[in-house]
């Protein structure tokens, strides 16, 4: 840059040699500027030349350094390039660059914004899903159980019907029998109470029986008599035999009623005890049955509405995923992370900055060169 002002200072120095020297010829004058001018131009294009060749070294340099194929092609391009075409592609991909930066930034904002809601939806759903799963094995636990207890509760329900049902019946023909050995009995004992009474009565009376005065009998005459003298009082003595046998008989019939119609009474006593409790368990069981019925329906409705939920959660697990996945190939896999692309980036703003400013050979840039660090 020392020699560009150089160039001015030594065409005015021509012009007051010009204005000093009259005597001059004009021939030789004229030939002198266009010489100088030639000089200066040659100096100016070796003094860019060198310029050039050391801003595309640099170019090259930090190309391999950073691994940026970006300065690397750049170097390559501008080899033949004039000096002015590639101070301002230097220029351009400056600004380029810069744009991208704010660009990415931009993108990086959207990036964060959609994976984190991304993420976020997915594990939240996941773990909806996760809990609707643990749900589902204790309401699948609770129908089991449900399922079960019915089927004991039905099974035992049919048993003590049918236990019933048979105790009634066998009650039935037990009292039957018995009402009808109590009537026998009854029966019995009124027969052979009479009998008692007509024997009693009858031995009673002979005993006091008196001969009467008749005629003698036809009859008497003809045979032998009646084979008794006096009045006939009965066989007195085996009376007692028979009378007592019958008392005995009598205390049997007594007996049996009193026995029997004791034990009806406790087997009735027993059957009604036995049919209020079997009732009663057979009622508790159908009230459960039909409780345990409806929290069955409860539970089946209930696990198959959270199934739903659990597979609407699951799909939109699968929705979060695949926006993961098409977000991975803009935002993820990009080779290396925003981190280092924005250094990466940084450093080649930095290089083409500096290369920039070294084709600055006239100045021009001098404060956006000096606002860069150069």
């Amino acid at each position: 840059p020392g020699e560009r002002p150089a160039a001015p200072a030594a065409a005015g120095g021509s012009v007051s040699l010009l204005q000093d020297s009259s005597t001059s010829a004009h021939r030789s004058s004229g030939g002198s500027l266009r010489a100088s001018a030639g000089r200066g131009a040659r100096a100016e294009a070796s003094q860019r030349q060198q310029l050039l060749e050391r801003a595309l070294g640099l170019l090259r340099e930090e190309g391999g350094r950073l691994k940026s194929e970006t300065l690397s092609v750049l170097a390559a391009r501008t080899v033949a390039d004039p000096f002015l075409k590639v101070k301002t592609l230097i220029q351009r991909l400056i600004e380029r660059l810069l744009s991208e930066a704010t660009s990415e930034a931009t993108k990086r904002g959207f990036c964060d914004t959609k994976l984190s809601k991304a993420l976020q939806d997915r594990t939240f759903r996941y773990e909806a899903a996760m809990k609707l799963n643990a749900e589902l094995r204790s309401l699948e636990a609770k129908k089991d159980s449900l399922e079960m207890e019915i089927s004991d509760l039905t099974g035992s329900k049919a048993a003590l019907e049918d236990t019933l049902q048979t105790a009634t019946g066998d009650r039935a023909v037990d009292k039957s029998n018995n009402l009808a050995d109590i009537k026998t009995a009854e029966e019995g004992l009124h027969a052979i109470t009479e009998a008692i009474m007509i024997l009693k009565t009858f031995y009673k009376d002979a005993a006091k029986a008196t001969v009467l005065v008749q005629k003698a009998s036809p009859v008497d005459e003809d045979t032998s008599g009646p084979g008794f003298e006096g009045a006939y009082r009965g066989a007195q003595q085996a009376s007692k035999g028979i009378v007592g046998l019958l008392e005995v008989i009598k205390a049997d019939f007594s007996r049996t009623v009193r026995k029997t119609g004791k034990a009806e009474e406790e087997a009735s006593a027993a059957f009604v005890e036995f049919d209020r409790s079997s009732r009663a368990d057979i009622a508790g069981k159908g009230t459960k049955l039909t409780l345990d019925g409806e929290d069955l329906k409860t539970a089946d409705g209930t696990i198959l509405s959270k199934m739903q939920d659990m597979q609407s959660n699951m799909d939109l697990v699968d929705m979060a995923l695949k926006e993961v996945e098409a977000l991975k190939p803009m935002c993820i896999d990009t080779g290396m992370s925003y981190a280092e692309r924005v250094a990466k980036r940084e450093e080649e703003v930095k290089a083409l900055q500096k290369v920039f400013c070294i084709l600055d050979d006239a100045g021009v840039e001098k404060t956006l060169c000096g606002s860069w660090g150069y």
